[in-house]
C-alpha cells in the first residue's frame, strides 16, 4: 500500500495505459460525505467534475458500486435515464445499464415476505432505543445507530443479531459507517466488480472506496487493477488518499492521464 506521490503517480500510469478502462467507484464517503440523513448525501462538487472528467476519457467506464438499493443509489447520485455511469446497487445484486436500464437477478418470493417479517420485528425490538433507524432495503433491512449514543447502538445490534440469527441464520451480515446491514442475496461488491468487468470487457480496473464492505472488492483486485482507500485504517487497496477532495484529484489525474496515454 502506498500514499507516497511516487507511488500513486506509478499506479496510475499503469492502469492509464490499459486498453479499456473501468472506474468504479463507492459513493458513500466516497464521493459524498456521509449524512445523518443518509438520502440528504450528494457528490462534493469537486468529485462530480472529476466523474465528469473520467467519462469523458478515452475507452473508460464509470460504474457507482454501493450498499444502497438501485432506486436510492439513483436518486442520491443524480442519476437519470440518459446517464452515461452504470450502477451496482444492494451490493452488486441490482444494475443499471446504460442503453438497457434497470437489471437484477431473479429472487424468491418468500424472501420478500421474510424479510418484511424480519424488518418489522427489528423495527418493534428497537423502537425504545432513541436515534435508531431502521432502513428498508430490497433484500434486506439496515439498522443505522449514527444518532444514538454508543449503549443504545451495542443494544439496537445485539437485539437484531439474535432476531436474524434466530430466524434467518442464512441471511448475510455486514457492517459499515454507523450501519449493520442484513440481506437476503449474498452478492458483494467484490462480485458486483466481476460483473461490471464481464459487461464492460475492461482490461484493467480502478475501484475505490471508504468502508469495511468495500475490502471485498479492494481484495477482489488483480494485479492490473488498481485499488484506492479513501482514509487511514488497514487496508487491501493499492494506495490511500485522506478524504473526498483528496479523491477527487486523484480521478482528475486519472482523467488526464488517461486522456494522454491515449492520444
Amino acid at each position: 500500500m502506498s500514499s507516497t506521490a511516487d507511488g500513486i503517480s506509478v499506479a496510475v500510469a499503469r492502469v492509464a495505459a490499459s486498453d479499456r478502462l473501468l472506474v468504479a467507484l463507492d459513493f458513500d464517503g466516497t464521493l459524498a460525505p456521509l449524512e445523518d440523513e443518509p438520502m440528504d448525501a450528494r457528490m462534493l462538487p469537486a468529485a462530480r467534475a472529476a466523474v465528469d472528467a473520467v467519462v469523458a476519457a478515452p475507452d473508460t467506464l464509470v460504474a457507482l458500486v454501493s450498499g444502497r438499493s438501485l432506486s436510492d443509489l439513483r436518486i442520491i447520485a443524480e442519476h437519470g435515464d440518459d446517464s452515461p455511469l452504470l450502477l451496482a446497487g444492494s451490493h452488486g445484486a441490482e444494475f443499471w445499464i446504460p442503453g438497457e436500464g434497470a437489471l437484477t437477478h431473479a429472487d424468491d418470493p418468500g424472501d420478500a415476505a421474510l424479510r418484511d417479517e424480519l424488518r418489522a420485528h427489528a423495527e418493534q425490538a428497537t423502537a425504545d432505543l432513541a436515534g435508531v433507524w431502521i432502513e428498508p432495503k430490497r433484500f434486506g433491512f439496515g439498522v443505522h445507530t449514527r444518532k444514538s449514543t454508543p449503549a443504545d447502538a451495542a443494544e439496537a445490534n445485539r437485539l437484531v443479531d439474535a432476531l436474524v440469527a434466530s430466524e434467518a441464520p442464512h441471511w448475510r451480515r455486514r457492517t459499515g459507517h454507523n450501519i449493520v446491514e442484513y440481506a437476503f442475496r449474498h452478492e458483494g461488491k467484490d462480485s458486483a466488480i466481476a460483473e461490471l468487468r464481464e459487461r464492460t470487457d475492461a482490461s484493467a480496473v480502478v475501484f475505490a472506496g471508504d468502508d469495511i464492505t468495500d475490502e471485498d472488492a479492494l481484495k477482489s483486485l488483480g494485479d492490473a487493477d488498481l485499488g484506492v482507500h479513501v482514509g487511514s485504517r488497514p487496508t487491501a487497496a493499492t494506495i490511500c488518499v485522506p478524504d473526498i477532495p483528496a479523491m477527487a484529484d486523484l480521478l482528475a489525474v486519472i482523467a488526464a492521464e488517461r486522456s494522454r496515454a491515449r492520444e
